[in-house]
């Protein structure tokens, strides 16, 4: 009878799937980061007692949203970004609830929003918009627009356009009412561009229409009414072709220079085009102009929409 193999005397192979511990090492910045937490924490605890409250309360607490602080920011060099949110949120709450400090309330709640925004978008829009309360109440309506425009990146990064042109919106309010009007009018032609992206051509059109109005106001951004003249003639045309000469005619009235441009041509050639509903004739002018003037996605977007307007314009027997 056969006897049973020695089983083997080789060490076994070292599995490869790593430990919990060396899958997720602790950086020596969280470390700190969780000391520091841990300090702060003991320092709230320590401030709410009856003996904390007679002797040093006020200051503790200070101490308290300052380890907060810190241990946010080392949070944020170890790239642990929700937990840097976190804790900048506990100061922040500390400053408004027990502090009485706005400005650095203000401040920690947009700190907040910034190192969210990687990572939980939504909970930055929120930190963002207790800073704009706090702002708006303290008369900094500067930095309320600023960070509204904030927000209305964060939505317009997540195609959430609905929301985006209402930040950007309020953005432009806070702006003008500090008379800062070329920041609020780079907020609407955001506004501007993302309507007609969604297919709300007429306040597209209004918009980029009262942009550059505005311009021949002022000799500096004179030059770039037509630009503006000419996203809005594309919006009317989307709109309602009819419309489009009459508004050629306005806008050569009021700003000459406008007459003879590229764009210009381009507008009067699809619109004989269109009215020909000659699609060979629109792609032949749009190929002309993108040689010189590259077009960009939101043109090219715009111009496909009125090319497949008069692919779906009904023959008539």
């Amino acid at each position: 009878m056969a006897e049973n193999p020695e089983p083997a005397t080789t060490a076994p192979e070292e599995s490869t799937v790593p430990s919990p511990q060396a899958h997720t090492p602790i950086s020596e910045q969280e470390k700190k980061a969780a000391a520091f937490m841990e300090q702060a924490e003991k320092k709230v605890q320590s401030a709410s007692t009856f003996m904390g409250k007679m002797f040093g309360g006020a200051s503790k607490l200070e101490d308290a949203a300052d380890l907060y602080t810190r241990a946010a920011n080392q949070f944020k060099v170890a790239k642990s970004f929700e937990r840097s949110g976190d804790a900048f949120v506990a100061a922040a709450q500390l400053h408004i609830d027990k502090l009485d400090s706005r400005h650095e309330a203000a401040n920690s709640y947009s700190e907040a929003a910034q190192v969210y925004k990687k990572v939980k978008p939504d909970k930055a829009i929120e930190c963002y918009q207790l800073s704009v309360d706090i702002y708006s109440d303290m008369g900094r309506f500067g930095l309320a627009a600023r960070y509204y425009m904030n927000m209305a990146e964060i939505e317009e990064e997540q195609t959430h356009y609905d929301k985006s042109i209402v930040y950007y919106e309020r953005a432009a309010d806070y702006y003008r009412g500090e008379d800062s009007n070329a920041s609020a009018n780079k907020c609407l032609l955001k506004v501007a561009h993302m309507c007609a992206t969604s297919q709300n051509f007429q306040k597209a059109a209004e918009l980029f229409d009262e942009i550059g109005k505005g311009c021949l106001d002022n000799g500096l951004l004179k030059y770039s009414a037509k630009d503006y003249f000419f996203k809005a003639l594309l919006c009317w045309f989307c709109l309602d072709r009819d419309s489009v000469q009459r508004k050629i005619d306005e806008y050569k009235a009021i700003h000459p220079a406008f007459d003879g441009t590229r764009e210009l041509k381009l507008i009067e050639n699809l619109l004989e085009a269109v009215l020909d509903e000659d699609t060979d004739k629109f792609a032949e002018h749009v190929a002309e102009y993108d040689s010189i003037s590259r077009l960009d996605a939101w043109l090219t977007a715009i111009l496909l929409h009125l090319k497949k307007s008069i692919d779906a314009e009904p023959e008539v027997n």
